[in-house]
């Protein structure tokens, strides 16, 4: 029986319970779990034991927590049966399971070997460019997205004089703004691409080849790559050093490898990108957790699940309230849709049900005073999840009117939870709140480099546990290949119309031909 017409589930989502009745200090204190320094609460979820209980024996049915271990283990879980697909492991696990001797497969033991060797030669490439001050990472999609995000939540510990920027757009406004405000003498420049022939990147790093050669320097001096072992981008002749990335790491799981590693350790540090990659080690090992309370990407993908099948929420707004982490609900909105936006199972046939929300976000508290008027008072609910932290990153804060900003921070934090689960009743009917709208809270100490690495590693584990449930291929992106095909199209449109020598030619008209492919 498929897991969408549990009957337990199917009865409890026709009468689900009503967080304005049920929320109490006790159902806040008993609803909640901790693993490798992260904090899960989910009072404020419309769950309750049984209903828990109940998501437990589906995943453990769905075999989840074993799926997890086969994927760790290096089996080949990016496939479709009986179709043309990736066929490979996804381990992006192994790329930080690098700091200790234990019993592997043969299979990760080869894939961390190849990640440890990539760290070594990283830790003896950085003395070599201790020169520069600034490093420009070329790239799109998961060779951007993911490290810019990390690179903006750890900042703070950026040694002096050390910056990061990121070029992803095509649009030749976004490079020019980025390079032309650097010291280029000063700056390097590293390529990401696997494939070594992604269009965006080529043509940005042309680009940059050219900025190089105007302020009289040689491109090769301070352009790194970073892409797979014979790609067109590993050359020697063009690059100061190369760095690999392997057919194994898909892009939006690939933070952890040399695709953020060279970024964020030239610019935070080594030791800081060691830690940041111990804390997703550590998620990693609480992903393998039999015991569904305490295994908390689990946890929360089961939360997901009964939100998104039995509640039929079709959107998830992921708000942190750190300003470092204003680029991370980005990077999960690729790593969540891209992976679970699938409509056919591992089977290749239609699945009959509802697959991955809509993910978005901003930090707080500066949504509460923009999208958060629909998410109290409009007509859709969605849930929430909130990241806060205790201490600040700076350690400089001040007393203002009986409190500091930090306590203003987290007081709203738990306002907004407490607000949307309870909501209010009012004569006046503009000021009703309808109340029953649910979220979690994901709370640590402060956000260093090892609560980065846990928090990066829980929402990719909580994913992968979802596609795990939805039985649906987590790892592929067949979805981005047929816009790109038909952008191919276009520019041969572009050029057969300025061989015409026409380059006043409407670009409506251009539209309009290439609907003829």
């Amino acid at each position: 029986m498929d897991f969408i017409n549990n009957p337990e589930l199917v009865q409890a989502s026709r009468s689900p319970p009503d967080l304005r009745k049920i929320l109490t200090p006790e159902r806040v204190a008993a609803f909640q779990t901790e693993a490798a320094g992260l904090r899960l609460l989910y009072g404020t979820e419309r769950v309750t034991d049984s209903i828990l209980q109940a998501l437990f024996e589906v995943a453990d049915h769905r075999q989840a927590v074993s799926q997890m271990k086969a994927m760790q283990e290096g089996v080949r879980v990016n496939a479709i049966q009986g179709y043309e697909s990736e066929n490979r492991p996804a381990l992006h696990t192994a790329m930080r399971d690098v700091f200790e001797e234990r019993s592997r497969t043969p299979v990760v033991q080869a894939a961390v070997h190849l990640a440890q060797k990539e760290i070594e030669k990283l830790k003896a490439f950085l003395p070599e460019v201790e020169k520069f001050t600034d490093i420009v990472q070329i790239g799109i999609g998961g060779s951007s997205l993911g490290p810019e995000a990390i690179y903006l939540g750890l900042e703070a510990y950026a040694p002096r004089g050390k910056r990061a920027h990121f070029i992803s757009n095509v649009d030749p406004d976004e490079i020019a703004k980025v390079l032309g405000r650097l010291d280029l003498s000063k700056t390097l420049v590293v390529v990401v691409s696997k494939s070594g022939s992604t269009l965006e990147t080529v043509t940005n790093e042309l680009l940059a080849r050219e900025k190089l050669k105007n302020a009289g320097l040689n491109p090769k001096d301070h352009l790194i790559a970073v892409t797979g072992q014979g790609s067109p981008m590993d050359d020697p002749s063009k690059y100061r050093a190369s760095f690999y990335i392997w057919d194994y790491i898909g892009g939006r799981y690939s933070v952890t490898s040399m695709v953020g590693g060279v970024v964020l350790a030239f610019a935070l540090g080594i030791e800081t990108y060691l830690q940041f990659l111990q804390g997703a080690h550590a998620m990693d090992r609480v992903a393998l957790e039999t015991d569904p309370h305490k295994n908390l990407p689990l946890l929360g993908a089961l939360l997901g699940i009964w939100n998104r099948n039995f509640l039929k929420y079709p959107t998830v707004a992921i708000i942190p309230y750190s300003q470092a982490l204003a680029r991370f609900p980005a990077h999960l909105q690729q790593l969540d849709m891209e992976s679970n936006g699938k409509h056919i199972n591992k089977e290749g046939k239609a699945v009959g049900y509802e697959t991955g929300p809509v993910i978005w976000g901003e930090p707080g508290t500066n949504g509460q005073h923009s999208f958060f008027q629909l998410i109290h008072q409009g007509t859709n609910i969605i849930p929430l999840e909130i990241i806060g932290f205790e201490k600040t990153q700076y350690g400089e804060d001040l007393f203002v009117e009986g409190s500091t900003s930090q306590e203003k921070l987290l007081s709203n934090l738990f306002a907004q939870a407490i607000a949307l689960a309870q909501g209010q009743d009012n004569s006046n009917p503009n000021k009703v709140f309808t109340g029953n709208r649910p979220s979690h809270i994901l709370l640590a100490k402060r956000l260093d480099p090892f609560t980065m690495g846990t928090l990066l590693a829980y929402y990719e584990h909580k994913v992968v546990f979802q596609g795990f449930m939805w039985n649906i291929n987590s790892f592929d992106q067949e979805g981005v290949q047929l816009g790109k095909k038909l952008a191919t199209q276009m520019i041969k449109t572009f050029n057969e119309v300025r061989e015409k020598q026409k380059p006043e030619y409407p670009l409506g008209e251009a539209y309009i031909h290439t609907l003829k492919f």
